[in-house]
């Protein structure tokens, strides 16, 4: 699904990937751990397309497609999605506007059918259900006024509403309790856990894989990954540190 060689990027001048390569097939789940500053939020918006992030060197396909060549509304139909460390408040636009026009929009660049307000309404009711998410919030500016948790299920409501192939999931654990780490971490399984699916998982610790398995863990380090292996490979990183797994 997702297959990238030898990725050179910077920003500001300054190189942040170095030669990183990595394949993901349909049905996995991947884990990208490692150190403050070692280029894992600059994979992510990468590959999300990102103002700002020069790509210098190598390419990256997604089913086929050059992806860097892609707009980023354009990688979003393709189906891939970016979740934020920090989702970003949208003063003055609530969520069910927001997530209509963002599904409308997508379905329109697949040359689908738009749903109609009562259909949007029934699936995003369903999401935020299903993430314990309070049907008010719906009607809420996007993420204002919203708890660190409370944004990252937004996030996975967004996430569930726009059904993307493959989810890049940037810290989602961040600024989780106990409580809403597992909601979360349920989400991820329940929406992204199929055969036709896959997920790229950036984070710094063990916690949310323990509810989300991934299939393969990799270290990042100094803009390339340095190590892969299994989920035991988190388990060892938690232990151990990075000093020196990522060497």
């Amino acid at each position: 699904m997702l297959k990238i060689e030898d990725l050179h990027a910077e920003i500001d001048g300054k190189p942040i990937l170095k030669g990183l390569t990595l394949s993901v097939n349909a049905g996995e789940v991947h884990a990208i751990m490692g150190p403050n500053g070692a280029g894992k939020s600059t994979l992510g918006y990468v590959l999300g397309g990102r103002p700002g992030y020069e790509v210098t060197e190598g390419s990256v396909t997604f089913d086929g497609q050059d992806l860097l060549e892609l707009e980023p509304h354009e990688r979003a139909a393709a189906g891939v999605f970016l979740g934020f460390q920090y989702p970003v408040e949208i003063p003055g636009v609530s969520n069910v506007q927001f997530l209509r026009e963002s599904l409308n929009a997508q379905r329109a660049g697949r040359g689908e059918k738009p749903l109609s307000g009562a259909e949007f309404l029934k699936l995003a009711r369903s999401q935020a259900d299903a993430l314990g998410l309070d049907q008010e919030m719906l009607k809420r500016p996007v993420n204002v006024g919203f708890s660190g948790g409370e944004k990252k299920r937004n996030e996975m409501v967004q996430m569930g509403i726009i059904d993307p192939k493959f989810a890049i999931l940037d810290e989602t654990d961040s600024g989780l309790d106990i409580d809403a780490l597992r909601i979360v971490g349920d989400g991820i399984n329940r929406i992204m856990r199929q055969p036709t699916k896959a997920v790229l998982l950036i984070t710094h610790y063990q916690r949310l894989l323990d509810y989300v398995k991934p299939d393969f863990v990799h270290v990042l380090a100094d803009g390339r990954i340095t190590r892969s292996g299994g989920a035991e490979l988190a388990h060892q990183l938690e232990r151990e540190g990075y000093a020196e797994i990522a060497a």
